[in-house]
């Protein structure tokens, strides 16, 4: 690795923050800058993931061969997938982001952060319950978290109610972190979190409690984005870390909009399928921000494509052009690159190639893990062939009825006939509709409907509406379908047993 000084001098960055000989905190810029975006996003994965991150940082080093200015900008890596059964989010192979361990594991402190300030809320809250109450508190909606997957915190009780517990990248905070654009932003935010309601059932806010400045007081350093490097020695921003099934699923805004300033391209990557981290990228991230959105690079492998299909490539390769037909809705420039793996048959390899030009899409194979940028130097060529930057389309106008929101997701992306829900539920929808937000869908990430179990391009069913809340500090309305879990569990085999420490370096699990 160099030292993170000398990495910093390639993008102009006068100072930073050193954590160390090779991590750093660089000064945010709020407003956004004239590099390209590049978005990566995947088909619907199986339970491994298909390298969406190795992806962006392969072709990250690879613009960064062809002699193009270019930053990855990432999520943080949340330490329950890290012990739990993904294990690291660095990236693999060649195409990685340094140093592994200290990134995956505490890195410059944010989750702390974010965890702290929001318990920080929730002692408060139950600080003024004990102490008569003057605010009035009925019901408690904020939610303590834990950034580890602990299944034994999801209901807990405490002396006078039930808590619950978040892990941290689904907390409120997180989100809010990742889109405030500024300080004051990010204050005004604080103060708009709704903690529950008084027996008139009016929301109580963060403001009542008389502490935004204390929560603030422990943000202000995270919300500096974080800066390291490739293997390659190309610079990264990784900031932010909210899940894609849950929450929004792609790093910070302030992130994002300093990366503008400081590089000609920034490869971003949202989480899980097109459907889930892609949609909300372009949906919630790109709503009131002058994101310049060259491309939306779609990642699929093999293996994703016959787990679709059961084991058939010709039937799984409908999930694909569904989340090109879904892309195309919102932004006409997209590029297919399958990752290849090294046992990949070369027969499905050009059966996909010729899918896609059948679709009228671009299409690449990537070899990044075995080959690092060099592996990707079809791809970036393909990208900086996008010289236009269309603007992005929306599947719904902000005041539209919520109903209406969700009805459009569920019609157009997820290609369902409709969602039903219950008479309270219908009630609850027709309450929040004063809120004129975005929806954030929370639902499996295995596939475009609500149900795991629809591989493919399923059609012809109905989605079930669970609940719908509001997060009215990061404004957004929480849409779920199906059984979706905010505090995950360890599986039976977790990534915390394959951790080592030898000869004073922590070995993490690929």
């Amino acid at each position: 690795m160099k030292n993170i000084c000398e990495v910093m001098k390639k993008y102009d960055i006068d100072e930073i923050i050193q954590y160390g000989n090779y991590m750093g905190k660089v000064n945010p810029i709020t407003t956004f800058g004239k590099g390209k975006v590049v978005l990566v996003t995947a088909t619907n994965p199986t339970e491994y993931g298909e390298g969406k991150t190795t992806v962006a940082i392969g072709l990250n080093d690879a613009l960064n061969l062809l002699n193009k200015r270019s930053l990855v900008n990432l999520r943080e890596p949340s330490m329950g997938p890290v012990f739990g059964f993904k294990g690291g989010a660095t990236g693999g192979g060649k195409a990685l982001i340094l140093p592994e361990a200290e990134i995956n594991l505490h890195f410059t402190g944010d989750f702390h952060a974010i965890t702290s300030a929001n318990n920080l809320i929730s002692a408060a809250i139950d600080n003024e319950i004990f102490h008569d109450n003057k605010l009035d508190i009925r019901e408690v909606t904020f939610n303590r978290c834990m950034d580890m997957n602990d299944r034994a915190l999801r209901n807990i009780k405490l002396k006078d109610r039930n808590e619950h517990f978040d892990i941290t990248a689904a907390s409120e905070l997180m989100a809010i972190l990742c889109l405030s654009k500024n300080i004051l932003d990010l204050k005004m935010r604080l103060d708009n979190i709704i903690i529950g309601y008084n027996s008139q059932l009016l929301p109580v806010y963060v403001s009542a409690l008389g502490i935004t400045d204390a929560v603030l007081s422990l943000l202000i350093q995270a919300f500096k984005p974080n800066f390291v490097q490739t293997l390659e020695g190309n610079g990264a921003l990784v900031h932010g870390g909210p899940f894609a099934n849950i929450a929004h699923g792609c790093s910070s805004l302030i992130s994002l909009s300093t990366s503008t300033n400081l590089a000609d391209y920034v490869i971003t990557e949202a989480g899980f399928g097109a459907d889930a981290g892609a949609f909300k990228f372009m949906d919630i991230l790109s709503r009131d921000s002058k994101i310049n959105l060259a491309c939306i690079v779609l990642v699929t492998t093999i293996r994703a494509l016959k787990y679709n299909g059961e084991g058939d490539i010709v039937k799984g390769i409908e999930n694909l052009r569904v989340h090109v037909e879904n892309l195309r809705l919102m932004h006409k420039n997209i590029v297919v690159t399958l990752n290849r793996f090294e046992d990949d048959d070369n027969d499905d390899i050009l059966y996909v190639r010729d899918y896609c030009n059948a679709l009228d899409v671009p299409f690449t194979v990537n070899t990044v893990f075995q080959d690092g940028g060099v592996g990707a130097l079809d791809l970036s060529n393909e990208v900086i062939k996008f010289n236009d930057v269309p603007k992005i389309k929306y599947l719904y106008d902000l005041e539209d009825t919520l109903y209406n929101k969700i009805d459009n997701y569920v019609k157009k992306i997820c290609h369902a006939d409709g969602f039903t829900c219950s008479i309270e539920l219908m009630r609850k929808i027709n309450e929040l509709d004063k809120y004129k937000y975005p929806i954030c869908v929370a639902k499996t990430q295995y596939s475009i409907s609500d149900d795991k179990k629809k591989l493919g391009y399923p059609t012809n069913y109905t989605m079930q509406l669970t609940d719908v809340e509001v997060k009215n500090g990061s404004k957004l309305i929480i849409v779920y379908f199906g059984k979706v879990i905010t505090m995950p569990g360890l599986n039976d085999h977790p990534s915390a047993k394959e951790i080592k420490y030898v000869d004073g370096e922590i070995i993490l699990p690929r």
